[in-house]
Parts: C-alpha cells; structure tokens; sequence
C-alpha cells in the first residue's frame, strides 16, 4: 500500500466492513468536493422508483416481500436473500449491472471531476480495476458490531450480511490506503481531509 501513483482527475474506490463509516466518509468526501457516488443510496433508488426492478422481485417473492399497499419492503426483501444464497445470487445479478452503469455513466459525463464511488464489495466482485485508487475504510470489530446493532441489526442479522464479505483484513491488505475509523466523526473528517491533502500534493 502507499506507493501507487496519484492520477487526476481520480476516480477512487471506496469500501470497507460493515459499521466501519463508508457513508460518513463519502459525506466528507462530497463535502471536500469530489463527485460522490453511494451504491446502497443508488440500489435504494431503484427499489423505490424502478417499476422493472419492483416487479421483477414481487413476481419471484410475491407478498413474501410487499407492504399492505404492495410497495417493496427492502427489509423483508433482506429477510429473504440473506436466508438462501441462490437468492442474494439473483439479486445481485439484478441489482449490480444496474448500479454498475449507474456511476459508470455518471463517471464518463463527467471526466474532469474527481470521483469517490463507494462500493461494499468492491474486491468481491473485481471492480478495484474500474479505479485509480481504491481506499479501504476499518474499525475495530467491536465498534462495528455496535454500531450495527444501533442501525437495529441483530447478531444473526449482522452474522449473515457479513458472510457474503470478505473479512474486513483481507480489504485492508488489498487496498492503496487504509483510513482507521475508530474515534469520532470529527476524528474521521480530521483523517479524510489529510487524505483528501495527500491527494492533492503527493509527497516527492
């Protein structure tokens, strides 16, 4: 890690474990300027206004997965694929190609900008490549898991989500840079804007 070089405009991936502060850092990012782009905030896009995606898993779950006024309830969804591996294949197969075009097309109309695309599974499904620079964002496993629990996740719910990453190790020995989200949100803005500084003036 460290030595890859520093290209601009960048294009950074962002990722990291779950309840290490990816969307808090991607807010400090977007705050700093850069393009940000959340896949979980573009996948919940497509649940809420995507009539192709909303029909396409009510005709595989049917009300397994709906409110009473027959909207997607993305929690029960959740129930559903992090129970059976054969569904959180196809759903994945669905959701990502979407999600993929989505900052890819934002990405190319707006080549001069710099961009942080913040992607879970970034290593998991070999889109390190699709960047300049990826940046992993990691905490203590006991502060992931109360953070967590506060989003009102229960350890089976944390436990089956977390099975479908790698282990939170594996994505710090893989990423350019690592920022350590321990403290507090002013602690991690502290650490993203000296990074956002390392961008802009590379030491020689």
């Amino acid at each position: 890690m460290g030595d890859k070089p520093i290209r601009h405009p960048l294009r950074l991936g962002l990722t990291g474990g779950m309840g290490c502060g990816k969307s808090a850092a991607a807010g400090i990012f977007r705050e700093l300027g850069f393009g940000v782009v959340e896949t979980d905030a573009v996948v919940r896009e497509l649940w809420e206004n995507d009539p192709a995606v909303q029909s396409a898993a009510i005709k595989r779950w049917g009300d397994r997965v709906t409110t009473k006024d027959n909207r997607i309830d993305r929690r029960k969804v959740a129930e559903v694929v992090f129970s059976d591996p054969k569904e959180l294949d196809w759903l994945e197969g669905l959701l990502h190609p979407l999600v993929r075009r989505h900052w890819s097309a934002l990405l190319a109309a707006n080549p001069r900008q710099n961009w942080v695309v913040e992607i879970p599974l970034l290593f998991e499904k070999n889109l390190a490549s699709e960047f300049d620079l990826t940046l992993c964002i990691a905490s203590s496993t006991a502060l992931q898991a109360t953070r967590l629990a506060a989003r009102g996740l229960s350890p089976v719910e944390i436990a089956a989500r977390q099975s479908r990453q790698w282990p939170l190790q594996q994505k710090i020995e893989l990423a350019d840079r690592v920022v350590f989200n321990d403290g507090s949100l002013d602690f991690l803005r502290r650490e993203i804007v000296y990074f956002a500084a390392q961008l802009n003036h590379p030491a020689q």
